[in-house]
């Protein structure tokens, strides 16, 4: 399942998301992280919200983005993983 983090440098909750995010390789997780600081379309939307997660579906058109629902930076990495396993069903919205 491919997933994309909007993150910036320096960013600790952003780091902890994507620690939290390694320490699930069973998961097979294909992770695209991208620095929100690259692009004003980014920047502007996601300024304030970071880390944002978003599973890419597939769709007859091509690829859309989801956001997956933000958990608290304090929460387990089996919290993280429960949620994954939630919502990365293939195709499946919540």
């Amino acid at each position: 399942m491919k997933l994309l983090l909007y993150s910036k440098p320096g960013c600790h909750l952003c780091e902890g998301l994507e620690e939290k995010l390694a320490a699930l390789p069973h998961l097979n997780l294909d992770l695209e992280i991208r620095d929100i600081t690259t692009q004003d379309t980014w920047f502007q939307r996601y300024q304030y919200e970071i880390p944002v997660l978003c599973r890419v579906l597939e769709t007859p058109d091509g690829e859309r983005e989801e956001e997956l629902p933000r958990l608290s930076p304090r929460a387990p990495i089996s919290r993280v993983e429960q949620m994954l396993q939630t919502y990365l069903q293939p195709n499946t919205a919540k």
